[in-house]
């Protein structure tokens, strides 16, 4: 028995572009594919001829290699030689020949609760055509299909909707990106496959009485799953998340299929699924659930056997530190995120670092993106030719620098927890049982053993030593609100994120509350979550130390995290994804709200929206074009932070000042 989701594209043998005929419902399902669960078909309007050509999907998937081809008569190769300018033709002259676009199919209900099939009209998201010009292109086509199917334009991205705010809605009937798939029922999260036991839990409550009895071989499913789920073999949530929540972050990072099917309770019930084994698939354009008849012969994953060897730490006596004088290599001393931190305070100082390797890569027919680079640094209009590599690199820097900024504040050393923890023959007690616990592989007793660690290291005193370092890196008579992060050298590894699993504490006041804080964090490090993750992973507690950030808390107006790529389609090397709320970014991250979330395409630029979350309206358009810029930063750090493989994106945790300027408070590898 299989619950199909999705449903994938079929492959037609034949070509069946027709042009110049009407377009009629039973033509559109013979041309067209499937995407996103949605019935597409390729259009382009040719003005010269007057006339349209409907695409066969399967045979033309590329309006350019169509129309080079098989309307001009080009060849492959001369088209790829000269791609970009053959784009800029199509795309961004605004007296173009050819109008580019996409056709696809819908059905909602009306305010009677009626079925009503519509069609929306789209152009690529890269597209510049002005608001005559969708007029037009609208027109044209909407004087071409059944008149008994509405047609809706949707613009495809930000330039698109600010040109047509000027056009009556009666002229050209449209609607938004986030109004037509915001709430659609099912979206893919992260892609995957998994066989499992599908796990069902209508609440937190269920789950929770569960959760102890899930392994590896269980597929769970829940409204939201929470942040503290264990290792499994994938996640379905049926209440909106998004692609950056903490679980979904897990997912990516383990290489587990989620998603979001909100209809999932009527499908486990009509198909009897809970407990049920099943093969579960998520891909861009499917989501499928198959019953199995019998119990897999299923092996544990790699995962299960992985084991994870960190770099020795080093605990010698090192000082607590501005974050402007650490660097990256300093991460087994003060922990990764500090050493990060202190790197981005050196890429914007110095301005010395390539910040352009990610658009010399080849893209291939492309031999690079340097000319798409220079156009988003704004360096074609000062040039008669291309720029020269060094004058690439100068303006990358310059741009980067004048962006954004590092936050203040300081790091403390690997070695200040480890003097800690000696003063206390309780502590090392504590440990001692927990590290034996380990080595027996005693899990039913870690739990409870990791919670008296906890309880012991925040009512332990901090010894004198460790007092003074602290607090002369902030002193006493300052009331300032501090925030105080945490910096493991458990952490952003490869196998294993730890996203969202050690504390950070954002609202400090004075020098008490300041030791109560660094206490929680370096207790953090023993929670029963941390300690299991690490377990199943091989770390040991022997390596593993926390280091601290302390900070000065900056009010936001607006903050969220950024992801140097597009999580649901990972070969999408253009965009970079972004979500936002009012306020710090921390509501973000802890995912207490839906926030607004968008695509940034930092090859052709422009940007669109995905979803406006918990808040109704969206950003105003100086807003949207200030995080094109920050959006940019992000890629452009990509290729200094991930110089061994510049394609691996960064997740960055960022924030909007009241005056306007951005700040990166994280920077750290994103899980894949």
């Amino acid at each position: 028995m299989t619950a199909q989701l999705l449903t994938g594209p079929a492959e037609p043998a034949t070509d069946r572009t027709v042009v110049g005929e009407n377009l009629s419902l039973p033509l559109f399902r013979t041309l067209s594919g499937v995407l996103a669960g949605h019935p597409y078909l390729k259009v382009v309007v040719d003005r010269a001829e007057n006339t349209w050509h409907l695409l066969d999907t399967a045979a033309h998937p590329f309006h350019v290699n169509y129309i080079a081809t098989r309307i001009l008569g080009m060849d492959l190769t001369a088209l790829d030689a000269d791609l970009d300018a053959f784009n800029a033709s199509v795309y961004t002259d605004p007296d173009r020949r050819f109008l580019l676009g996409v056709l696809s199919l819908h059905t909602d209900e009306d305010t009677e609760g009626r079925e009503r099939t519509f069609l929306v009209l789209e152009t690529t998201e890269a597209d510049t055509m002005h608001g005559e010009l969708l007029a037009f292109f609208h027109e044209f086509v909407r004087a071409r299909v059944d008149g008994r199917l509405p047609l809706l334009l949707k613009p495809a991205n930000h330039g698109q909707e600010e040109a047509l705010a000027a056009i009556s809605e009666q002229s050209v009937p449209r609607i938004l990106g986030h109004e037509l798939f915001g709430s659609r029922a099912r979206t893919p999260l992260n892609p995957g496959e998994a066989t499992g036991r599908l796990r069902f839990f209508r609440t937190h409550d269920e789950y929770t009485a569960a959760a102890g009895e899930l392994g590896w071989a269980d597929i769970v499913a829940m409204p939201c799953l929470p942040d503290d789920v264990p290792r499994v073999a994938g996640f379905l949530n049926t209440a909106p998340i998004t692609p950056l929540s903490h679980t979904n972050v897990l997912a990516s990072g383990w290489g587990i299929p989620n998603a979001i099917v909100r209809d999932l309770e009527h499908l486990v019930a009509k198909d009897g699924l809970d407990g049920a084994w099943v093969r579960y698939r998520v891909r861009e354009d499917e989501i499928s659930l198959e019953r199995l008849d019998h119990a897999p012969d299923v092996r544990a994953p790699a995962w299960h056997q992985q084991r994870i060897r960190l770099e020795p730490p080093l605990l010698e006596d090192a000082p607590v530190l501005a974050l402007h004088r650490l660097r990256s290599t300093d991460r087994d001393r003060y922990g990764t995120k500090a050493a990060n931190l202190g790197e981005l305070h050196h890429v914007l100082d110095s301005r010395t670092a390539d910040l352009t390797a990610f658009y010399g890569r080849p893209r291939p027919p492309r031999e690079n993106l340097h000319g798409h680079l220079a156009a988003r640094l704004g360096l074609s209009a000062f040039h008669t030719g291309a720029p020269t590599g060094s004058e690439l690199r100068a303006a990358a820097a310059e741009f980067v620098a004048s962006s954004v900024s590092a936050p203040n504040g300081v790091a403390l050393p690997f070695a200040l927890q480890q003097h800690f923890l000696a003063s206390s023959a309780v502590l090392q007690q504590g440990i001692g049982k927990l590290k034996m616990a380990l080595e027996l592989d005693a899990t039913d007793v870690l739990d409870s053993l990791c919670l008296q660690l906890q309880h012991l290291i925040r009512q332990t005193p901090v010894p004198e030593p460790v007092t003074r370092q602290i607090s002369q890196a902030f002193p006493a008579h300052s009331n300032s609100r501090l925030v105080v992060r945490s910096s493991s050298n458990a952490e952003d590894l490869p196998g294993f994120s730890a996203a969202g699993v050690y504390d950070s504490v954002t609202t400090v006041h004075g020098a008490g509350e300041l030791l109560d804080a660094v206490r929680q964090v370096w207790a953090s490090l023993l929670s029963p979550r941390s300690v299991r993750l690490r377990h199943d992973v091989g770390i040991s507690l022997d390596d593993t130390y926390m280091g601290v950030i302390i900070q000065e808390y900056v009010p936001a107006s607006l903050g969220g995290v950024l992801v140097t790529c597009n999580p649901t389609r990972r070969e999408d090397f253009r965009n970079v994804y972004l979500n936002c709320s009012p306020g710090s970014p921390e509501q973000v991250v802890e995912g207490s709200v839906l926030p607004q979330q968008y695509l940034y395409n930092t090859v052709e630029g422009g940007g669109r929206t995905v979803a406006l979350g918990s808040w109704g309206d969206g950003l105003s358009a100086a807003t949207r074009a200030r995080l094109a810029d920050l959006s940019l930063t992000g890629r452009l750090l990509q290729s200094h932070f991930s110089a061994d493989d510049v394609d691996r994106p960064l997740d960055i945790e960022w924030l909007m000042t009241d005056r306007g300027d951005f700040r990166l408070v994280q920077i750290r590898p994103y899980a894949l």
